[in-house]
């Protein structure tokens, strides 16, 4: 589990993050949405150390990580998969080496170990025989898929997804979707996902934290988010700002 308590993010005079607690659990698909610019990324930016806090504490499973210094932390982020919107491979690596990537960094395990690893992450996101393929010969799927694999290369605990679905045609978004939910249960993961895409809130959405300017307007899932009473979620949901302007027009 990751607990986010009272966090409060400036940039300069700017206020971007109001007081936000939020628990984020194991085994579940988080999803964090909102608006561009309600503060959604910069939440997810703070809970990995991108961005220090300015109040307010991030807790991994009891640890706390805000007080913890560099070595500590790095401890803790070598629990941590991410993935990157667009994939974010490297284009001069094949398959391979991209998956193998975060293996060379952390572990002093034998080229035999790596490689058994990487052929069973591959495997589990349903690519075989792409090892020697450069991401510039994958579809965006596949890309997306291999993206996957790199994340879980290293048995996180945690893993980020930051607008996984982005770029993708909805089929194809759908299966990253599914993918993502079945590793969130299989290892018993914490996942939590930024997403601005209704189809995986109402596909995987276990949780669901809304942002609104800043603040955390709205807790629930899946079910309950198509019944909340709150404006400003089904604005976000269900259009109706832009719907009474076009009736209005």
């Amino acid at each position: 589990m990751i607990e986010a308590r009272n966090i409060d993010k400036y940039f300069g005079d700017h206020h971007v993050l109001r007081d936000i607690s939020c628990e984020f659990q194991k085994g579940h698909t988080n999803l964090i949405i909102g608006q561009s610019g309600s503060g959604k990324t910069v939440l997810v930016k703070c809970l990995v150390g991108l961005f220090e806090v300015d109040n307010g504490t991030v807790i991994y499973d009891g640890r706390n990580f805000t007080e913890m210094n560099f070595e500590n932390r790095k401890k803790v982020r070598q629990e941590i998969g991410m993935l990157f919107q667009g994939g974010a491979l490297f284009d001069s690596m094949n398959v391979e080496e991209n998956v193998m990537f975060p293996l060379n960094m952390f572990t002093n395990q034998s080229l035999e170990e790596k490689l058994d690893r990487v052929n069973f992450v591959l495997r589990r996101v349903n690519l075989e025989n792409v090892n020697y393929l450069m991401p510039s010969e994958l579809s965006g799927g596949m890309r997306k898929r291999v993206a996957i694999a790199r994340a879980i290369a290293m048995n996180p605990q945690y893993l980020f997804c930051d607008e996984p679905n982005s770029g993708l045609d909805p089929q194809t978004s759908g299966v990253i979707d599914h993918l993502i939910q079945e590793i969130t249960l299989e290892y018993e993961i914490t996942t939590i996902v930024n997403t601005h895409d209704m189809n995986s809130v109402l596909s995987i959405g276990d949780s669901v934290a809304f942002i609104y300017k800043g603040e955390l307007w709205w807790r629930g899932n899946k079910e309950e988010i198509l019944h909340t009473e709150n404006p400003e979620l089904n604005a976000f949901v269900f259009g109706t700002e832009l719907t009474s302007r076009l009736i209005k027009t």
